[in-house]
């Protein structure tokens, strides 16, 4: 079995800090390098990073200097990916496995149209409230790490990710289904995130605003009325599951995109309602409430 040592890391937002500080607690700062552009290499390098309140010293690299690594994790919005395949082009060796923690359901194929397949660990993490604001990181819930190889992969890559998620003692599980696992993390951000940044709400707000709790349930129905179409029978055992997830979160926080909506920065909703409504009229299926988040969501970019 492949034995992961060092792990660089493109991505410096809620996520890429999560787990980069994760790592580091317990294999030590030198485990983890982030991979960065120039620009960025100096900035960051005047920058002070805190997780939940304690200083955060992170190894950093520029870009024209990595070489290959065990592992790359890839933790950039959908709207940073094409730069970030560039950013990491020298990380990346006939051995390196690639890991994409970002939201939806296709980086891994973009992925792959650069590096190829073979490597890829497909990933989907849920449960972190993680919140992120110009280097400051803080989270109530670490969170799962769900991995798992699809059709035509061996194990040999999950097992390898598995084992260095255990020696780094960050919470995982190896799906026997990960496509599933991810169609019902995309269910969960259609509604969770979508609805927070329309209603400019938290966790809480969006399970009591009464208009906001029936967008999120309708939303992530909608998902839900796709799910035959890719041979996943999702039902109200995931909805209920996933509606718990939410309700576990810290009340007064909010997820990515109504982040976006406070930083003033364009949102992922082309992964989350764009991609429903392209499914729903592929599929026959009817998706009203997605296309009505869709339209709010790009006047509230509009306005910005």
């Amino acid at each position: 079995m492949k034995k992961i040592n060092n792990v660089a890391i493109v991505g410096m937002g809620a996520l890429g800090m999560l787990y980069g500080s994760m790592i580091t607690d317990t294999l030590g700062i030198e485990s983890v390098t982030y991979i960065l552009d120039d620009d960025r290499f100096y900035r960051y390098k005047e920058r002070t990073f805190t997780v939940n309140g304690a200083p955060f010293h992170p190894q950093f690299e520029k870009a024209n200097d990595a070489k290959p690594y065990d592992l790359v994790i890839v933790a950039v919005k959908y709207n940073g990916l094409d730069s970030a395949l560039d950013t990491m082009k020298n990380c990346i060796g006939p051995d390196t496995i690639i890991m994409s923690v970002m939201n939806g359901m296709i980086s891994e194929e973009i992925i792959a149209q650069r590096y190829g397949m073979e490597n890829i660990v497909y990933t989907v993490v849920q449960g972190m409230d993680a919140q992120h604001s110009e280097g400051t990181l803080g989270y109530t819930q670490k969170g799962v790490v769900c991995i798992g190889p699809v059709k035509g992969q061996t194990r040999d890559n999950t097992d390898a990710v598995a084992d260095f998620l255990t020696r780094a003692n960050v919470a995982h599980q190896v799906e026997e289904n990960i496509l599933y696992r991810m169609f019902c993390k995309w269910m969960l951000n259609v509604g969770v995130n979508q609805t927070c940044m329309v209603f400019d709400a938290s966790y809480n707000e969006c399970l009591t605003i009464p208009e906001a709790y029936d967008v999120l349930c309708k939303s992530m129905r909608e998902v839900i009325a796709l799910s035959p179409h890719f041979d996943l029978n999702l039902g109200e055992e995931e909805f209920e599951f996933y509606m718990q997830i939410i309700r576990n979160m810290n009340p007064d926080g909010f997820p990515s995109m109504e982040q976006d909506r406070r930083a003033k920065r364009l949102s992922e909703v082309e992964m989350f309602a764009g991609s429903v409504i392209k499914y729903g009229e592929k599929y026959g299926v009817d998706v009203p409430v997605n296309k009505w988040l869709y339209e709010e969501v790009k006047k509230i970019e509009a306005g910005y």
